[in-house]
């Protein structure tokens, strides 16, 4: 089988192509452009300038580093603009109402297993491999996907969204490998990037600061932190759209009562509702409605299970019940803390993903209608 991996630089990829060559299989390598810091344009429409900071180079110069170490072939794809249209500009709609969307799962959908899985099948191959830690399983001649043996590196939460069709040409070498496993392969080879640090945060923002990138492209409306309970402002936020549900830090509030928590977003009144966390039924929720639905398999019915709201949450016991082909009703037992709209909600059935959406609507414990 002829397998194109998607090289990125770091050690998980590298190592997911040495892991398919030594398999036997015919692996060509491709590094993915995604962000360009030349044409970017900021929130008047004029053409920023190159980041330094912006990791991209580099990044390419390792993956081509890896691919001459292994002896293979590495081509070089420009999806700047589908990145630009699919990826980031929902990422800034979605942000400007309050919402908390996930670029890194949008990402996945739309570039890695979308446009780069098409470009795959255009040159001839006959599947499309990353390093995410997840597992295919097979049953009844159909693939599916389930968690990596590696919990703390399980990345199923993030591959939600791909297409259940794509799903049956992927392959996911490092499902049943460690993290730690996988950095002495690299080391074990001499590869370059066996030492080199995970990459951490949204994709095309880096180790940057989140709000001072963000106002490139949002404008900055500051207005009033509030207490949920008395009605009493606290301080000033930067605009509501740079903070989450459950957020606790950098909000710039202190005193006695805290530790304080966001509980609430007003858009329309540009109002950030905060609580502590002795009042903390402000963030739970018993009742979630999730649209957008991506589900794995032919299967739709009515089922308990379990869902994870957030990356790394822990799994948390649901009853699900399909309102129609695209929206799910999902109880939560017991309540959970701090959903988020605009995340993802990932359903699982022990370790395998079932599938995931949007997380539209919250119903929580106090209800009110300003909580978003």
């Amino acid at each position: 089988m002829k397998v194109l991996v998607g090289l990125s630089g770091g050690v998980d990829s590298a190592v997911a192509a040495y892991i398919l060559k030594q398999q036997g299989y015919d692996v060509t390598c491709a590094f993915m452009r995604n962000w360009d810091a030349y044409t970017n344009n900021d929130i008047q429409g004029n053409p920023t300038i190159l980041d330094p900071q912006c990791p991209q180079e580099v990044d390419y110069e390792d993956a081509r580093n890896v691919a001459d170490k292994l002896g293979l072939e590495l081509l070089r794809v420009d999806f700047v603009k589908e990145y630009w249209d699919d990826v980031f500009s929902v990422f800034l709609e979605e942000t400007k109402k309050g919402r908390t969307p996930n670029p890194d799962i949008l990402c996945n959908r739309h570039i890695k297993f979308d446009a780069f899985y098409q470009f795959a099948k255009s040159k001839g191959f006959t599947h499309l491999a990353t390093g995410h830690y997840a597992r295919i399983i097979k049953e009844d001649g159909r693939c599916y996907m389930a968690k990596a043996i590696d919990r703390n590196k399980d990345q199923t939460y993030f591959l939600d969204q791909v297409a259940d069709e794509t799903l049956q040409n992927v392959l996911f070498p490092l499902g049943d490998l460690t993290k730690q496993e996988v950095r002495a392969l690299a080391n074990e080879l001499g590869l370059s990037v066996a030492a080199k640090k995970d990459s951490t945060g949204i994709c095309f923002i880096g180790e940057r600061h989140f709000q001072a990138f963000m106002q490139n492209y949002l404008e900055k409306r500051e207005g009033a932190i509030m207490d949920v309970n008395s009605n009493q402002i606290l301080g000033k936020h930067a605009g509501v759209m740079y903070y989450t549900i459950g957020q606790r830090h950098g909000l710039g509030i202190g005193g006695s009562m805290g530790p304080w928590f966001v509980v609430g977003k007003d858009v329309t009144r540009n109002i950030l509702y905060v609580s502590t966390m002795a009042q903390k039924e402000w963030l739970l929720s018993d009742s979630v409605i999730i649209s957008r639905i991506n589900w794995f398999g032919d299967t739709r019915v009515d089922m308990d299970c379990q869902a994870k709201f957030r990356y790394r949450q822990q799994d948390n016991p649901v009853s699900i019940r399909w309102i129609d082909h695209d929206h799910l009703k999902v109880t939560c037992h017991p309540a959970v803390l701090s959903v988020t709209c605009g995340q993802e909600a990932v359903f699982y059935d022990g370790d395998r993903c079932l599938g995931g959406g949007v997380i539209e609507t919250t119903v929580a414990i106090i209800e009110d209608s300003f909580l978003l």
